[in-house]
């Protein structure tokens, strides 16, 4: 089959999948305690697609040029039997690359059996090394020894990790540094991301984001740093690496520097819908047609459509007019993932 490309000629090449909209954290730029309360009303089992229905789409998706699959939530450690699915798709011919984003939480006691299924790459968020700080962030008081333990048993296990830092300015950014210095002892790539404005209610604001640029600075000055080419078209985070070391660190620039143009992922909600942006207003249904009698041929002409006329640019848009987009409602992180 021809490769699937949308208006903007950017090929369909990665596929996240929530596998739950339920997350043990209440980070505040994710999924804020305000607003996640107790009673919030998250989605019903009967809602949330199978395994059977999740692989039955990947395959599909392999068909249209997908390559890459990145398991993601609400904390997809949470699913049952999350090794059992890993194992599965593993097994499906085209598939070349799985990877799960993850709180780490869970991940000492799952790490072994991840591995045993065949996953190999694994990240880990990670916002500072204080835990009063961390403790704030995360909104549950959790200490930052609980991820660690995570990262240490996944290591442990043969799982390649890299940790990820949300970066707020006048929130954790003193922590730059000691973040770097620590994951570089360690030998881990650290990824810092700018704090973006996903979803409607982590109050974000553009004085509250600190440009990657400024944080390559301020570690260069102390551990020089060397640019890397970036593995693939697409790829996400810029690369660089300490001079005089393989141990690498990465810039996600969604904010300041849009990688819009290069955006090869579709996003895939844990109740069945088709997204074509992080920071999307609406997604297609799939699950009626998943359990409703339609064909392979059916659901593969609906995802064909929806990406042929793709033209999202959002992170770009907001560079030129952020107080514009303001008023856009925007699904939430914790339903699609990041």
């Amino acid at each position: 089959m021809e490769k699937l490309r949308d208006r903007y000629q950017r090929p369909l090449r990665d596929l996240r999948i929530s596998v739950t909209d339920k997350c043990n954290f209440r980070c505040e730029y994710c999924m804020p305690k305000e607003i996640f309360g107790p009673d919030y009303p998250f989605l019903p089992k009967e809602k949330l697609l199978t395994f059977d229905e999740m692989e039955r789409l990947i395959r599909l998706f392999v068909r249209l040029g997908v390559e890459k699959v990145r398991i993601t939530g609400g904390e997809p450690l949470m699913r049952p039997h999350l090794d059992q699915w890993v194992e599965r798709i593993g097994k499906i011919e085209g598939i070349q690359d799985i990877a799960i984003t993850t709180n780490g939480f869970l991940l000492k006691k799952q790490a072994k059996s991840l591995y045993r299924a065949g996953l190999r790459r694994i990240t880990v968020s990670l916002d500072s090394l204080d835990d009063e700080v961390f403790g704030r962030m995360n909104g549950q008081g959790i200490p930052v020894r609980t991820v660690l333990e995570g990262i240490d048993a996944a290591k442990e296990a043969g799982l390649s990790v890299k940790i990820n830092m949300v970066v707020k300015k006048g929130v954790n950014d003193q922590d730059i540094l000691p973040m770097a210095r620590f994951f570089k002892e360690r030998g881990d790539t650290l990824r810092f991301i700018e704090y973006m404005d996903v979803g409607n209610s982590n109050g974000w604001k553009l004085d509250h984001v600190l440009p990657s640029r400024f944080i390559l600075e301020r570690i260069n000055e102390e551990m020089p740093l060397e640019p890397v080419n970036p593995h693939y078209f697409g790829e996400v985070a810029k690369r660089y690496r300490y001079v005089g070391t393989d141990t690498e660190i990465g810039f996600i620039t969604s904010v300041t520097q849009a990688f819009c143009s290069t955006c090869t992922r579709a996003r895939l909600s844990a109740d069945g819908k088709l997204f074509t942006c992080l920071f999307a207003t609406e997604g297609r249904e799939l699950r009626p047609l998943l359990r409703e009698g339609a064909t392979d041929e059916e659901i593969l002409q609906v995802i064909q459509e929806v990406w042929r006329v793709r033209e999202d640019r959002y992170s770009e848009l907001r560079l030129l007019n952020t107080k514009g987009l303001k008023k856009r409602r925007k699904i939430e992180m914790s339903y699609i993932g990041g």
